[in-house]
């Protein structure tokens, strides 16, 4: 009898153990619940904090060259003709440059005998006060304007006296607008430093084509990037171009033929847009590039002296 009850007494325990864990149970999933469904946020629904902007994942990857033999030719001052392995994950050229003409000073690209690029200029505070009305009434649909610069010497960030003036008065004419920042980064923080100046200064504006990252070697005098290395270089070419992507803006990366074969980490880049420089009849880069920069030394009513001259085979905002 008294080993009876004490079963039942055990029985009594262990059943209201189990209720009050289910209790529990419920409770917390009630909880989670209610409260998380009155914490939501749509997706389109605007937040009162500031939005921070992210930093770019830098991620290393190999690449590899191409075995079949193909070959890209090229000519250097010491050994004359040479060659360079194609690499097989990067984009080659879709341009087909027959379809390329020159007329008037001006280069176009056409297909099924339609021209379908456009003309454009870049300019800077170097090129004074421009008319942009006669710009436009010389066939100028588009322009690059840039933003500003760091200094090759102290590195010191700096914005274009003209840059307001230029976007301003190139939107006004009905001349569609990129910008670009002269860089001379060395690290990854400088080069988000230069593409937050650059999101700065674009907030009141709209923009048509890209938001581009020029960083150039300096041949006329020692730089503070005279000893960056390639794979810094990359690295800051994925930091500004990620930062000025996450901000809303198409990120291109600008180059000449000579220091994208021999300085710039192509596969690492290739997911950018990429504006080449290259002063020839035709463009000899063997990968794909979506404007190119075929003069310094063009002359374009309302600008005084000499302005670069750019073609855009796929215009932007059409």
């Amino acid at each position: 009898m008294a080993d009876n009850k004490r079963r039942i007494k055990f029985k009594s325990i262990a059943i209201l153990e189990a209720v009050i864990i289910l209790l529990l149970f419920f409770a917390l999933i009630f909880t989670a619940f209610f409260k998380g469904k009155a914490d939501a946020v749509p997706a389109s629904a605007k937040s009162d904090k500031p939005q921070v902007r992210k930093r770019a994942v830098i991620e290393k990857e190999e690449a590899f060259y191409q075995f079949d033999g193909k070959k890209i030719l090229m000519h250097d001052n010491t050994y004359g003709e040479i060659f360079v392995p194609v690499y097989e994950d990067v984009p080659a050229c879709t341009v087909d440059l027959n379809n390329i003409t020159m007329r008037n000073g001006y280069a176009y690209y056409s297909e099924n005998g339609n021209i379908i690029s456009t003309t454009g200029v870049d300019v800077s505070e170097f090129q004074g006060d421009i008319d942009w009305t006669q710009v436009k009434q010389a066939g100028i649909d588009f322009a690059f304007i840039r933003i500003g610069y760091r200094t090759y010497g102290d590195g010191i960030v700096t914005y274009d006296n003209a840059f307001q003036r230029n976007i301003e008065g190139a939107q006004a004419a009905g001349i569609k607008v990129g910008a670009y920042f002269f860089s001379q980064a060395t690290t990854v923080d400088e080069a988000v430093d230069e593409a937050d100046a650059v999101i700065d200064a674009l907030a009141p504006y709209d923009i048509t084509y890209p938001v581009v990252y020029d960083w150039e070697l300096v041949y006329h005098d020692s730089a503070r990037t005279d000893d960056v290395s390639v794979e810094a270089l990359a690295d800051c070419c994925v930091a500004f171009c990620e930062r000025v992507k996450d901000s809303g803006y198409t990120p291109m990366i600008y180059q000449n033929t000579g220091t994208a074969m021999h300085k710039l980490d192509l596969p690492r880049v290739k997911d950018y847009d990429f504006w080449l420089a290259e002063y020839a009849e035709k463009p000899s880069f063997y990968y794909d590039f979506r404007i190119w920069q075929y003069s310094n030394t063009g002359r374009i009513p309302g600008i005084e002296g000499d302005v670069d001259l750019n073609i855009c085979f796929r215009p932007y905002g059409e």
